[in-house]
């Protein structure tokens, strides 16, 4: 049998964390399976909580799981990639890398599901689940990669623009059955272990945000496809450790992530014409507010802002990528004997 590395990524939700571990190796069991947890330098006790966790509780003991210390936080790709890159206990690599978030939690099934499409389709690179609220209610987790036309539709917010530009839309919606889309969410979804060290792991230069959209257009172009697994569930809370419901302006660091992606798959001339698409339809949306009374879409100021950092985007010189971090020397694992 194929050997699974399940990483799980902790920023401060040490007790989601632990929830959600625990019902990943509930489905893990019959597999030949590991599961890191990488807590992302969260600085409020949670590495301790979760140490303390696995030495302590009974359904730890004997479990296949391990707590690494990442030293400093360098975002939701670093942080995975720390966890890929320390392997299986043993040293050597898997043949599946199944990435889970902290605030998510698989059905007993869910990630023999996606190991089992992936050993079923060889063209499939990666993996991903049917994403479902605590409630039963459906996720869209399933995407076609942004545009210069994407950007139009989804600022203008037009019935007739988006009829238009259906095909070009990002969200896909909630398929009913499993089918190839162009890139899913990373809260559940499993990866080959040969296609990342063809294609490379996550490109740390974004910090949060469209680092999946830019891993799944890698692997599309180097000719593998990603597929979305309906009969694979995964209940999950969603943005826990990144507080996006509550935003009440937009981050730097999203909008970092949405131009670094634009201008390095597609050059700045590209990216540039991206946000003035985004200007004008946002520019008619904010005219219907006005005219019509609807309710703001946007975090204060978006469109400004928006402008303004991508403006100054294309004169600067392209972020360096930052390097994987690795943990300090004597924190590199907390291990729990199998």
């Amino acid at each position: 049998m194929a050997r699974v590395l399940v990483v799980s990524l902790n920023y401060r939700t040490a007790e989601m964390t632990l929830r959600s571990v625990r019902a990943a190796l509930q489905a893990m069991q019959g597999m030949d399976a590991e599961l890191v947890i990488v807590d992302n330098d969260s600085g409020d006790g949670s590495f301790e909580r979760i140490e303390q966790a696995l030495a302590t509780e009974d359904w730890a003991q004997g479990a296949p799981v391990r707590l690494l210390q990442s030293g400093v936080n360098g975002g939701f790709g670093a942080g995975n990639n720390l966890g890929i890159r320390a392997g299986m206990r043993d040293g050597s690599t898997p043949d599946y890398v199944y990435l889970l978030n902290s605030d998510a939690f698989p059905a007993r099934d869910a990630i023999r599901r996606l190991y089992d499409h992936l050993e079923t389709h060889p063209e499939a690179g990666f993996a991903g689940s049917y994403i479902h609220g605590e409630d039963g209610a459906p996720h869209v987790t399933a995407f076609r990669f942004p545009s210069i036309w994407s950007e139009l539709e989804g600022a203008m917010r037009f019935g007739p623009v988006s009829r238009a530009l259906r095909q070009k839309s990002v969200p896909i919606g909630v398929p009913g059955a499993t089918r190839r889309v162009d890139w899913l969410a990373g809260a559940s979804i499993m990866m080959r272990q040969g296609v990342l060290d063809e294609i490379g792991l996550f490109d740390e230069t974004f910090f949060l945000y469209f680092e999946e959209t830019d891993l799944c257009l890698r692997a599309a172009r180097a000719g593998y496809e990603t597929h979305y697994v309906r009969d694979s569930e995964v209940a999950h809370i969603g943005s826990v450790s990144t507080g996006m419901k509550k935003w009440q302006r937009i981050p730097g660091f999203w909008l970092d992530s949405r131009w670094h992606y634009f201008s390095k798959n597609h050059g700045r001339g590209y990216a540039a014409l991206a946000t003035l698409m985004h200007a004008l339809g946002g520019a008619f949306w904010r005219l219907r507010v006005l005219v019509q009374g609807k309710p703001p879409a946007d975090p204060a100021h978006f469109l400004r802002d928006l402008i303004l950092h991508d403006t100054k985007a294309l004169v600067r010189p392209l972020p360096e990528r930052r390097e994987a971090v690795r943990p300090p020397v004597g924190v590199a694992a907390k291990a729990q004997a199998e």
